[in-house]
């Protein structure tokens, strides 16, 4: 007839249960197991022949099973046997896990990052096929060290000299690397710095006005208005360039006027007029 009832597993192999003989001597009760127990529940324990009771005739602690009493003297007169013996394990075979495989809600449904990752934080990203792991301080992109300053007061200059800007007002620097006019962001990179300053004198004599970026002292981008034939009071010179910094090399904004006759020349701060600003360039 049929056979009825749940069918015989005939595609896994399963293992006999574990068992291990002892021959006790009337005086040991402490012996040790091949394999360590779960609970005094997980084997059975005989004495010529007799089970033990596993709530008071012995304990487990690890692999030494250990006995109230000591088993009379026998030659193998003791055996245990393992009922919840782990008997192998079962592994997922090479690209057994697919797309339907997944919960549809898998990602949906964990916790959502509500900031910017740790940089100790890692992703698994495919390296030519091989799986791998990866901190996220390795694959982060940031603009920074990143400043951006304006003037805070007027700052009278001289005629026709360049002059180091004054800039009192920091609006943002994310790494602290704008200091004494300068700055310095300590990082390697291609940088795009930024400029502008408005000029003004008391008179109509204004002749030209120039902003420049210094580069470590030294001048390394300028801009001119030039309008000597038809002189004036106030203008805006910006500057912008890119700038290939290494790690120790900082830079600054200048400023200068050439004009032709009254008492005071400055650099003004009206409406944030004169700024200065950097950040660095990504994948560059």
């Amino acid at each position: 007839m049929a056979y009825l009832g749940t069918p015989i597993d005939t595609t896994n192999q399963f293992q006999s249960l574990q068992g291990k003989r002892f021959s006790g001597d009337g005086s040991t009760t402490a012996f040790t197991l091949d394999v360590a127990p779960g609970s005094v529940f997980d084997i059975e324990v005989f004495v010529e022949n007799v089970r033990q009771d596993p709530n008071s005739a012995y304990g487990i602690s690890g692999t030494t099973l250990t006995f109230t009493a000591a088993p009379s003297s026998g030659t193998n007169n003791i055996y245990v046997v393992h009922q919840a013996k782990a008997v192998g394990t079962i592994d997922v075979p090479a690209s057994g896990v697919v797309p339907a495989s997944l919960a549809s809600n898998i990602i949906s449904g964990q916790t959502a990052l509500t900031s910017e990752p740790a940089d100790t934080d890692e992703f698994l990203v495919s390296d030519a096929g091989t799986i791998k792991r990866i901190d996220y301080s390795l694959i982060k992109s940031s603009n920074t060290p990143a400043f951006e300053a304006h003037s805070a007061s007027n700052q009278t200059i001289s005629n026709n000299t360049y002059t180091k800007v004054t800039l009192g007002t920091e609006i943002f620097d994310s790494d602290g690397k704008f200091a004494s006019n300068k700055f310095t962001p300590t990082v390697a990179g291609k940088y795009f710095v930024y400029g502008s300053v408005r000029l003004q004198v008391d008179a109509s004599q204004m002749q030209f006005g120039q902003c420049s970026i210094y580069k470590n002292g030294s001048l390394y981008a300028e801009r001119i208005i030039d309008f000597r034939n038809n002189n004036g009071t106030q203008m805006n010179v910006d500057i912008a360039t890119t700038i290939d910094m290494d790690s120790d090399d900082y830079v600054e904004l200048y400023a200068k006027i050439l004009y032709g006759g009254g008492s005071e020349i400055f650099i003004t701060t009206d409406n944030k007029g004169s700024h200065f600003g950097a950040y660095r360039l990504i994948g560059v």
